[in-house]
């Protein structure tokens, strides 16, 4: 009796057990949010015409904003329409924007008058002007130290401006063609040197260089971005090529490929992607699969010129502006931009 009773136990276990995988199977998943990494597309060209170049761009994303540099001014659009809503003129080969929304405050770093536009961010009126070093190009905002940082790319310096009243709080001598930089949120500055592949640290209170870290095999880096939380640096190299830093270390702890004319880099906390925008006409995806694991998720298809990038935490979504080139005449780097061609993509996942 007791051996019957055994074997009708184990026929209803395993008859459950075999319901219940059936049932797990027949249930989809919630894929991880990096699983459709490969999924980024252009979804959205945004027509914004006009005559001149263009540099960097960035997003406000509490404000909701897009912030695009336009050569003598920057075009702001709405970061969930993407209707033009305002804009900010009077500047003069502007390279990029810094938000230190706590003060109510944008600064535009003027590449031609060696100035920063200081404007306000609801109104966009500006508001004043603060002299900086020779060509002031990448320009952040640290929250640490409450100061807006611009990367002098002629002189070889740092102008550090107060973000509360616009005052010039003093300069840090770098040397050497500054790129872009990034804060690590606990009063570290980071900043690419282009002609010397170099990395630098910069104490953002007391203004003094800490670290001078090589980055070969990277050649000539650009871009750059932080994952603050792994302390993790991704620097866009003219080599076709990212290097991953450790920020505390100034060991490349990785590299991986990328397209050509990279300018831009950008980190996404919430999915663990990194970004490079290539000016060959792609977007570089990489996966944090570690804080020193790393891998290349996708290629996306975006427009030959689209080598810079703001992206927007809230949605996901990644603009590029991008525009249409003549032919390059003998001799020429690039030809001309053809008229009224300057347009936003808009990358989604």
């Amino acid at each position: 009796m007791s051996k019957r009773i055994a074997s009708l136990a184990a026929i209803c276990f395993l008859t459950i057990s075999l319901a219940a995988a059936a049932a797990l199977s027949s249930t989809p998943r919630r894929a991880p949010k990096s699983a459709n990494a490969g999924g980024y597309r252009v979804a959205k060209t945004i027509p914004i015409g006009g005559d001149g170049g263009w540099d960097y761009a960035t997003t406000d994303p509490v404000a909701r904003r897009v912030y695009i540099s336009h050569d003598t001014h920057v075009v702001v659009l709405d970061a969930d329409t993407q209707a033009k809503i305002g804009d900010v003129p009077g500047t003069q080969r502007i390279h990029g924007i810094a938000i230190a929304a706590e003060f109510g405050r944008g600064y535009i770093s003027n590449g031609a008058t060696n100035n920063i536009t200081v404007f306000d961010l609801k109104s966009l009126k500006t508001l004043g002007l603060v002299s900086a070093g020779t060509n002031p190009d990448a320009i952040v905002y640290d929250a640490a130290s409450k100061r807006v940082f611009a990367m002098n790319g002629r002189s070889g310096d740092i102008t550090a401006i107060n973000a509360a009243d616009g005052k010039v709080a003093g300069t840090v001598a770098i040397g050497g063609k500054l790129e872009f930089a990034a804060a690590d949120t606990k009063g570290t500055l980071f900043v690419n040197v282009e002609d010397r592949s170099e990395l630098v640290s910069v104490d953002a209170a007391k203004l003094t260089v800490l670290h001078r870290w090589p980055l070969a095999p990277c050649t000539e880096p650009s871009g750059l971005a932080m994952d603050t939380e792994a302390r993790r640096l991704f620097v866009a190299c003219d080599n076709r090529m990212m290097a991953v830093v450790n920020a505390d270390t100034g060991k490349i702890v990785a590299t991986l490929p990328t397209g050509a004319g990279t300018d831009a880099s950008a980190f996404d906390p919430e999915t663990k992607l990194a970004f490079a925008s290539n000016g060959e006409g792609t977007l570089t995806v990489v996966h944090e699969d570690s804080a020193d694991q790393f891998s290349v998720v996708a290629n996306v298809p975006t427009k030959k010129s689209a080598r810079t990038m703001a992206l927007d935490l809230k949605t996901h979504n990644i603009f590029l502006p991008a525009a249409d080139f003549d032919a390059p005449a003998q001799g020429e780097r690039r030809g001309k931009m053809k008229p009224d061609s300057f347009v936003v993509l808009m990358v989604t996942p």
